[in-house]
């Protein structure tokens, strides 16, 4: 275990506190999220870095994207990691004439009583699952922002608190495709991880028919054998043990420096915002406690700099030309920014 050189500041609580609550120790729901990532696998064959990225957005309570090209099993993820953790998920097709009220709900007219009456939407769930986010308009993707940020839908003057844990977990197709939407830039930055799935090693892809072959059904979890291994109450408790891991100043000062480096890069237009830093932190402390950490390193920043900062810049456009991808300039920020020691 690292010596964390200093403690945050949570007045009246300790990380032990709400493991105890629920009798379960933090080595215990480790374990426990270990043996969810092999209840995922029995249903999702390679791609064991988004399903680690899936489990670290939930720890510290962040919202994914997940890219790749159609079929890479985006949400037999999203779905196999639902049941394995015991949480509703609740599906949403994000079309061209989707509106916003399809997906935060809407005021609808009872006649019995003479009155309106909110109608609740997909987003009142644990996982929404926004399927081809990028298909629909900024408009009804912007209906997500409040939601995302407060956990909560405003109607009529009313505000509605969404279940907890709430998290977006939205597919999207790389955007050379057509009839794919940009993201707007402040939907983007409440995304705490953008995961890339590519197309499965050969292998990999062999194994995939094999299941097929012998009668895999993506519909049918239960009869693949995914079965829950932790709940909300367990979650919840792992979400505030990785929390309460510990940050040096000279950790946070190297996070603060890596964010200036993109802001100072001839070949970045917009670089990370003072969000992505807090986002950066968050996640890397999900990580570290993942690895039984009690304090988190460099390594640790270094290794969650890519999927928490990659949708955060944008390229200038004579870099965009030649093909440079934001990947490459933030591994190149990395070698170039001075590491603490």
């Amino acid at each position: 275990m690292t010596s964390p050189a200093s403690s945050p500041a949570v007045p009246g609580y300790a990380p032990s506190e709400a493991a105890h609550s629920v009798g379960r120790s933090s080595d215990d729901l480790r374990q426990s999220l270990a043996q969810v990532r092999t209840e995922v696998g029995k249903a999702v064959v390679g791609q064991d870095g988004a399903v680690t990225g899936m489990i670290i957005a939930l720890l510290a309570r962040g919202h994914v994207l997940l890219e790749g090209v159609p079929g890479v099993a985006k949400t037999l993820l999203v779905r196999s990691l639902s049941q394995a953790l015991s949480l509703d998920t609740k599906r949403v097709q994000f079309t061209p004439d989707l509106m916003p009220g399809d997906v935060t709900g809407s005021l609808v007219y009872d006649a019995k009583s003479g009155e309106f009456e909110f109608r609740r939407g997909p987003v009142f769930t644990n996982i929404l699952l926004a399927d081809e986010i990028n298909r629909t308009p900024p408009k009804t993707q912007s209906a997500l922002l409040e939601a995302m940020e407060e956990r909560q839908v405003s109607v009529d003057g009313l505000s509605l608190q969404l279940p907890d844990p709430f998290i977006v977990a939205a597919t999207m197709n790389p955007i050379e495709y057509e009839g794919t939407y940009t993201l707007p830039e402040a939907q983007l930055d409440r995304f705490l991880l953008k995961l890339v799935l590519e197309v499965p090693e050969r292998d990999l892809e062999v194994e995939v028919l094999r299941r097929h072959a012998a009668g895999f059904n993506p519909r049918n979890l239960a009869a693949a054998g995914v079965t829950p291994v932790l709940g909300a109450a367990e979650l919840a408790a792992a979400q505030a043990a990785a929390a309460f891991v510990a940050a040096s100043p000279d950790v946070l000062a190297y996070i603060v420096d890596l964010a200036r480096a993109t802001r100072h890069s001839p070949s970045v237009k917009l670089g990370v915002s003072p969000r992505g830093t807090t986002a950066l932190l968050a996640a890397a402390k999900a990580w570290a406690w993942l690895g039984g950490y009690d304090a988190i390193t460099p390594d640790h920043i270094q290794a969650m700099v890519l999927p928490v900062w990659r949708h955060r810049i944008q390229l200038r456009a004579e870099a965009e030309l030649e093909g440079v991808a934001s990947d490459t300039i933030l591994r190149s920020i990395m070698q170039q920014v001075q590491v603490p020691l």
